[in-house]
């Protein structure tokens, strides 16, 4: 059996998938009460390949604010990044496209990006991510035509208290998660989750979530594949594909400049085999 490195996002993204338990975690991350009138509408994004969730959670609080959250257990740095793709995407769907082309200004909910990480990796109670970190060449310069920032809290067991505090499904959350840590040391993982259950419903911890999705929650720690590996996996593809073009474009260019080919290899990171057939291609094209 194939353990789910990436687990504790599904068990997460099912205990916060009403408007309740989003209410409370949302007021405990933020330290403010949210009326209990406020309508709360979720909208995470769903993938239709895979017919699975494509973000962890997203919703909106009285059409004013859109607030996406994604739990990690890894530290991952391109999360701006992969949460500036899932806000276009989110807009798209709170936003009727016909009215983007009307003069009169489109009033749209503004975005909050959170992010709650609980790996066992060394990591600060906070830590700020700013999109403009990945941007290249603007050291010194002021960045004001895109930008977005992630807050990230630490919520493993015993970090921000006063935040878990507030939030007993939260707090649930992280004690489940280290008595799993915990049992892991001497048992099995799917053993380690059924002794982390007994235990949390003996010490009143997350008891009517874990008696109602039991099995649901050891199939989630312990299945394989899982949808988030799947997900991440794309996505770092992506991502090289889109670092593979730009350097086959620099090489392009460096082609055309008549740099030798071992030396736009070594620029580019590229194969000297990859130029040579670069090269081959130019030759053809100007042909």
């Amino acid at each position: 059996m194939c353990v789910n490195t990436k687990h504790k996002a599904s068990v997460f993204s099912t205990l916060f998938s009403d408007p309740e338990t989003l209410r409370e975690l949302y007021s405990a991350i933020e330290g403010v009460d949210i009326p209990k009138d406020a309508v709360i509408c979720i909208n995470t994004l769903s993938d239709v390949l895979f017919m699975g969730q494509l973000n962890d959670v997203s919703f909106t609080i009285n059409d004013q604010l859109v607030v996406l959250i994604e739990h990690q257990s890894t530290i991952n740095n391109n999360i701006p990044i992969r949460m500036l793709m899932y806000i276009g995407r989110v807009y798209e769907k709170i936003i009727e496209r016909e009215r983007l082309y009307q003069k009169k200004l489109v009033k749209i909910p503004a975005p909050e990006f959170i992010v709650l990480y609980n790996g066992v990796d060394q990591f600060p109670d906070y830590k700020k991510l700013s999109l403009s970190d990945a941007f290249m060449n603007i050291k010194g310069q002021s960045i004001e035509s895109l930008e977005l920032v992630a807050h990230v809290y630490n919520i493993n067991h015993g970090r921000n208290p006063q935040m878990l505090e507030r939030s007993r499904n939260l707090d649930g959350y992280s004690i489940f998660i280290a008595k799993i840590r915990e049992y892991r040391k001497e048992l099995s993982l799917e053993e380690s989750v059924k002794a982390a259950i007994k235990y949390c419903i003996g010490n009143d911890v997350l008891v009517q979530f874990l008696k109602d999705n039991s099995s649901e929650v050891i199939n989630m720690l312990t299945e394989e594949p899982s949808m988030e590996e799947i997900i991440e996996i794309r996505f770092q593809e992506a991502l090289e594909e889109i670092r593979e073009e730009g350097r086959e474009e620099t090489a392009r260019n460096l082609i055309r400049m008549g740099m030798p080919i071992n030396d736009i290899a070594m620029a580019t990171e590229l194969s000297v085999e990859r130029v040579s057939s670069l090269v081959s291609c130019n030759i053809q094209m100007t042909q």
